[in-house]
């Protein structure tokens, strides 16, 4: 069972639709001072009304930023560090794209948003986070299948926007692997699998892959509702206090593929992503 959230902070990235603004409301109604990152003001407004009805004490707030550009993740970062508190960090925005798109990084765009703003804004609050503090990453079952060449990264020998996709959620389950085992003594680090959720993922993605979506949600999907519920049982229930380096789904452990737990791998890619930080791409 959820515990109670009251004088907690907990930051979300890409709360403004799906799974992310429902963790968002429900978690602010238990009490929680929500922050989150959106890239448009417009739905970050209407996610701020959200909010305040879900909890009018609290004084939520919303940053500005586009998480596929390195200088916005590293802003992100430094602003949550800066927070007096913070006892929860959801991992969560993401996308995927039909075609190869490149940031002005010179990262490709899925494993720029959907890896690295979650390596980039997590190392930056990770020494600031409150005593018993929660990292809750959000991948996906699409791992599966997936097989991840640290030599290409940023897919230049070939692209495909699913296999693009399930590479970078192997990369979100490795990154959690080696967090659980760099983590400060106390701060937990999970990662889930929210199923295959009715929000606006993958009307963005273009071409063929768009079309699928939208005439797989009616048929297959559940609601963000139900895509929600192991973001909010990790982020509060005393179900899984001290519990880290977990894969989960339907908010019970699971086990993901043997690729997902290779602690070389794990090792490898965090190193990667640090050069990628240093150095730029």
């Amino acid at each position: 069972m959820p515990g109670s959230m009251e004088g907690r902070t907990v930051a979300i990235t890409g709360a403004t639709s799906g799974i992310g603004e429902v963790a968002a409301i429900l978690l602010a109604e238990m009490g929680a001072h929500i922050v989150f990152t959106a890239r448009d003001r417009a739905r970050a407004n209407a996610t701020m009304a959200k909010l305040r009805a879900a909890n009018p004490r609290a004084d939520h707030a919303a940053i500005l930023a586009d998480l596929s550009l390195l200088a916005d993740m590293k802003r992100v970062g430094a602003d949550l560090a800066a927070l007096p508190r913070l006892d929860v960090l959801v991992n969560n925005a993401g996308a995927l794209f039909n075609r190869r798109r490149q940031t002005a990084d010179g990262l490709e765009m899925t494993f720029a948003l959907n890896h690295m703003a979650y390596f980039v804004v997590t190392n930056l609050v990770l020494a600031r986070l409150s005593p018993g503090a929660r990292i809750v990453t959000v991948a996906s079952a699409a791992h599966r299948g997936a097989v991840l060449d640290l030599d290409d990264l940023q897919s230049h020998g070939s692209y495909a926007g699913f296999r693009a996709y399930a590479n970078s959620k192997l990369c979100n389950i490795l990154f959690n692997r080696e967090l659980a085992r760099r983590a400060p003594a106390g701060v937990s680090a999970n990662v889930l699998h929210p199923g295959f959720v009715a929000t606006r993922f993958g009307d963005e993605s273009g071409g063929v892959l768009r079309w699928l979506f939208q005439l797989a949600k009616p048929l297959a999907a559940i609601s963000p509702l139900e895509g929600g519920k192991t973001i909010i049982h990790l982020a509060s229930s005393q179900e899984v206090e001290g519990v880290s380096g977990e894969y989960f789904v339907k908010c019970r452990p699971a086990t993901p593929t043997a690729a997902a737990r290779n602690d070389e791998t794990a090792r490898r890619l965090w190193e990667i992503s640090r050069d990628i930080v240093v150095q730029g791409a």
